[in-house]
């Protein structure tokens, strides 16, 4: 992914809060005639500490197996998970200048690295069991799963999980850097006073500040 300097971060604590928030990932990987892609959700292993550089750690999700994309999988298979964090148009009335132009803001993460198909049954069921558990801690109701782990070993047969090792990170967050600070904080009031994602973008905003880069390079 390009990503220019004025739209790049160096704060992972950024970025695994964008991933925790955001956890429905896409996995990309080469075919035959076209790229595979699938939707699926995804975290950081559990074992993995906090603090831990993301490069080297490890990222495990799941898919169904009777996805064509599992079956082309394989062990070693280099992969393309892509997280997808709030974003929203930046309509010109915004900004009340003429001549302006429209812009989109957003914040993307991309994870490269390398698969590991996970073969052992247990093994599934501990992914599938820390997905659940991660999910309803940050999108769910903290639902007590204890009553369901014997369904959900009933339904392994049916499951793809798979680990990947972060050999590299490319992250965009594109929050209009570029404008003015008056003008970017018109952006951010407009989308603070929208629901749903736009406010989410706006929340964001304000809590990373105008600069991603200048500021953590001069902390």
């Amino acid at each position: 992914m390009f990503v220019p300097e004025l739209y790049q971060v160096r704060d992972e604590t950024w970025l695994r809060d964008v991933m925790r928030d955001h956890p429905l990932a896409t996995l990309n990987t080469n075919g035959a005639d076209v790229p595979y892609s699938t939707h699926l959700p995804a975290l950081l292993a559990p074992a993995i500490p906090d603090d831990a550089p993301l490069v080297g750690s490890e990222v495990i999700g799941h898919l169904n197996r009777a996805n064509p994309h599992w079956r082309s999988l394989s062990d070693g298979m280099r992969a393309l998970l892509v997280f997808q964090g709030p974003g929203a148009y930046v309509t010109p009335a915004t900004y009340g200048l003429d001549p302006a132009a429209p812009t989109w803001d957003f914040v993307s993460i991309h994870l490269h690295g390398r698969l590991r198909l996970v073969q052992d049954r247990e093994e599934t069921f501990e992914v599938i069991l820390a997905t659940v558990k991660q999910l309803e801690s940050t999108q769910g109701e903290e639902w007590d799963p204890t009553s369901s782990l014997e369904y959900f070993r009933r339904i392994l047969p049916g499951v793809g999980a798979f680990r990947l090792e972060i050999e590299g990170v490319d992250a965009m967050f594109k929050l209009s850097q570029e404008m003015p600070a008056e003008m970017r904080e018109l952006v951010i009031r407009h989308f603070e006073d929208r629901e749903g994602n736009r406010r989410k973008l706006g929340r964001l905003m304000r809590e990373h500040g105008p600069c991603a880069v200048s500021q953590e390079a001069g902390a």
